[in-house]
């Protein structure tokens, strides 16, 4: 074990009030090594305790002893994950082809323990005669089906070859990832005379990242949050192109960062890992905890939708050909589609983005979130910035409380702004989890967007989309805050349930209310008129073709390779054909092509898994109606139903019966469809 040294500032537990704040300001990336390897060896000294214990296997001197084990690993584990998130630097990203395969040892060390499997399988095998609660049954299932997934069951020889698989992709998750991250720190530079059709706000965004970069003119980064609103408004096509084949090449140029090699070797380790563990392909594998349990229930739904959004995206595109005036011979082409999508909204619905971006100032939202946290779950939020240490001069942080009574509810630290080193995209992180079986622990969690900062002195406005995804992963951040379970390891949920409250809290953005009372416009503050917000609901399923079919052909090219049993793959090959053979329309390209696809091959988290966002969005759309039958969005009841049911209960109950006790009946597909503007009938 390592000595004592600075690097058990990291370990130990956090101070502070309310049960303490993870210490950002002790954090050096020099001491995670030492830190992290003294942790897990402190854990391994715990399992192998449990192990050992001479006593009959219970479930208090196992089960609630597992719980408690490598707490500092943990905390120390914490903060270097958030660092390699939002401030991966070269330092952090050399220490993530160390630190990444550690835990995978760890973690190996600890499944592959047949003395602690043979107590997980004793109490297991007994759980109905034990007198435990139902909460505490549904563990014991929970933790002797995770042993089972991840080998414990294995002969000797195949857990020594299934380490080794760990191994080498948590080095290859690793590689992907920080590949990816460096195609993305590229720009294409614009002049003075290229800015024709970019908004105002959009040119002072690009001229801020140029200026941080040294660059002269205006920078156009590489990054989504860049480059969707570029290619929405630029009247040059040729520069669309441009910025549109350095956006979708990104990790695809056959140069050092190239990651087509490393998809490959993933995919392979992959299907052998499936099938050491008795699985026909890694898609069964992933698939086995999670509600819809086999690939081929969450096919049958994607190509149930696909047809419609396919079907939409043909009267798109005929639609944007009229607009272009430019004769029936003129292409639709890729970098196009946004620039004459946004050409067709503002003749059919006279409404024109920058037009309502006006009434979308970044503060305003986060506040609008805090007031629909407070309508419908009582809670308060207090910015406490400058009080706790944080990572990064961006990172705001809230107190979270009871409006009622001021009791405490958790931390929320947001980080909103994108910059050099952070990962793309918006994503929702839990610093702390909750749970009550060793004293009350309450939840800290982060927000995390990738918004463009303005110019000096410069409002930050964002678009709807930019809106809509603050309160998604706003709603992660509420689903975590609410949770109410009794042990650590029932807080999560599955892969395909934990995005249905997310998408459930972006609805209450467009309420009267939340757009009368925070939608106001930047200059005057006046709030938006009556007819902009008739023009916009009328918009609402505007474009849901291009968006549904972009989303779902990379979840649909996903499943499909996962279900490969051999995973001997070409990666563009593959994907190509995949492509071609659910007729894929030619305008439109994956949200994420496969060498910058960072859910499937920078972890195992979301391969075999992106159809998760569809499957949460049937629940999503559905359980919106919840709300709507009642002819008031804000439903005290329902509100509170919905909080107690779904959010509080983590997953210690089954998702499906949660929802059933939560709608009186499983979810129907119809209310998603609607919601999108598809056809509910082919």
């Amino acid at each position: 074990m390592t000595a004592p040294g600075p690097h058990d500032a990291l370990l130990a537990e956090w101070k502070g009030p309310n049960g303490g704040v993870p210490p950002w300001n002790k954090v050096d990336p020099a001491l995670f090594q030492a830190a992290i390897e003294k942790g897990a060896a402190m854990m391994l000294t715990e399992i192998d305790a449990i192990a050992n214990d001479p006593a009959p296997p219970t479930f208090k001197n196992t089960l609630e002893a597992l719980e408690r084990a490598g707490r500092p690993l943990n905390r120390a584990g914490t903060m270097f994950f958030v660092m390699s998130s939002s401030r991966n630097t070269p330092e952090i990203q050399k220490l993530s082809g160390v630190i990444r395969p550690l835990f995978a040892k760890v973690g190996d060390k600890v499944n592959f323990n047949d003395k602690l499997f043979a107590r997980v399988k004793t109490i297991y095998e007994t759980r109905n005669s034990a007198s435990l609660t139902p909460e505490q049954v549904r563990l014991v299932e929970k933790s002797y089906e995770g042993f089972v997934r991840r080998g414990a069951g294995l002969g000797a020889e195949q857990k020594e070859r299934l380490g080794a698989i760990n191994q080498e992709l948590a080095k290859l998750f690793t590689n992907f990832g920080n590949r990816v991250l460096a195609d993305e720190d590229t720009w294409v530079v614009l002049t003075d005379k290229e800015l024709g059709g970019l908004p105002a706000s959009l040119v002072s965004t690009y001229k801020a990242a140029a200026e941080k970069r040294n660059v002269e003119g205006y920078a156009v980064v590489n990054t989504r949050s860049a480059v969707d609103p570029f290619l929405t408004f630029s009247d040059n096509r040729e520069l669309r192109e441009k910025v549109w084949r350095a956006f979708i090449r990104r990790g695809d140029h056959g140069d050092k960062n190239d990651t087509k090699a490393i998809i490959s070797q993933i995919l392979k380790l992959r299907a052998e890992r499936a099938k050491l563990l008795g699985y026909k392909n890694h898609a069964e594998w992933r698939m086995s905890n999670t509600m819809a349990k086999m690939p081929e229930r969450a096919m049958n739904l994607m190509m149930k939708v696909w047809p419609a959004a396919v079907q939409k995206v043909e009267q798109e595109v005929e639609a944007m050909r009229k607009v272009a005036g430019k004769g029936d011979d003129f292409k639709i082409e890729p970098w196009d589609y946004r620039y004459y999508m946004e050409k067709v909204r503002k003749q059919k619905y006279a409404l024109d983005q920058n037009e309502f971006k006006n009434y979308f100032e970044l503060n305003n939202m986060i506040e609008a979130s805090y007031y629909m946290a407070d309508k419908l779950y009582g809670y308060a939020f207090e910015e406490i910035t400058g009080q706790v240490p944080v990572f990064h001069d961006d990172v705001r942080v809230y107190h979270v409380t009871m409006k009622a009574d001021g009791s405490h509810v958790g931390y929320l630290y947001r980080d909103d702004f994108a910059r050099q080193y952070k990962r793309s995209g918006a994503w929702q992180s839990t610093y702390q989890g909750q749970s009550t079986f060793d004293g009350k622990v309450h939840a800290i969690v982060s927000n995390n967007n990738n918004f463009n900062k303005a110019g000096e002195g410069q409002p930050v406005l964002i678009s709807l989309d930019d809106a809509e995804t603050l309160f998604h992963e706003f709603g992660h951040a509420l689903h975590a805050l609410s949770n109410s379970t009794t042990y650590p390891s029932l807080a999560g949920t599955p892969r395909d349930f934990v995005e249905f409250p997310s998408q459930v809290h972006e609805n209450w953005l467009l309420t009267r209310e939340i757009l009368d009372k925070y939608a106001r416009h930047y200059k005057t503050g006046e709030k938006m008129p009556q007819a902009l917000i008739d023009k916009m609901r009328a918009a609402a399923t505007y474009n849901q073709g291009f968006a549904t079919v972009e989303y779902l052909s990379a979840a649909i090219v996903d499943m499909k390779l996962h279900m490969d049993p051999m995973g001997q793959i070409d990666p563009e090959k593959f994907e190509k054909e995949a492509l071609a053979e659910i007729g894929m329309p030619e305008q439109i390209v994956l949200r994420h092509r496969l060498p910058q696809f960072n859910h499937l091959f920078s972890s195992d988290s979301y391969s075999a898994g992106y159809y998760s966002y569809l499957w949460s969005d049937v629940m999503a759309a559905d359980a919106w109606e919840a709300f709507e039958e009642t002819g008031n969005l804000w439903h005290a009841e329902t509100a509170e139903k919905f909080q107690k049911i779904i959010l509080a209960t983590g997953d210690a109950i089954d998702r499906a019966e949660a929802y059933r006790q939560f709608r009186g009946r499983d979810p129907k597909v119809e209310a998603l469809l609607k919601n999108r503007g598809l056809p509910t009938s082919m």
